[in-house]
């Protein structure tokens, strides 16, 4: 199950689309998904996470809470809308681009790829690159 929480004037337009799509994505790596919630806040509510929980004291576009149990995805991903608009400006990408990257982010680290050195983040960004074209809009 995937939940989308909504805490800014801010929402998806085909949630069910998104949801087949990253299902599909889970299946590609051969996992599923339990339960996974994604949370579409502001800058101030992702930084004073980051703060509380994180020690960080800084802006992010994404934070992923892990809750993985073997190859059942589960965990919340906090986004930051206001962050995921500067990064589309600051990379010369669409906004829907950029929100794709982001979500698939969170749950790439949920089965396990890391950003934590040079290659692991080349081979994040590969990923991303890939799953992103798994994204179909229904007719």
């Amino acid at each position: 199950m995937i939940n989308y929480n909504y805490l800014i004037d801010f929402k998806l337009t085909a949630e069910t689309t998104y949801e087949s799509w990253i299902t599909e994505t889970c299946k590609t790596e051969g996992f599923s998904i339990h339960e996974l919630n994604y949370i579409f806040c502001d800058d101030d509510y992702l930084l004073k996470i980051n703060q509380d929980y994180l020690q960080h004291d800084y802006l992010t576009d994404i934070i992923t809470f892990d809750y993985v149990s073997g190859k059942n995805v589960s965990g919340d991903i906090y986004i930051s809308i206001d962050r995921v608009k500067e990064n589309a400006k600051e990379f010369n990408v669409s906004f829907d681009n950029e929100l794709k990257r982001v979500m698939i982010h969170g749950v790439l680290h949920l089965m396990g790829y890391s950003d934590k050195t040079d290659a692991a983040t080349a081979e994040m960004r590969a990923k991303e690159e890939e799953k992103i074209k798994l994204f179909h809009v229904e007719q």
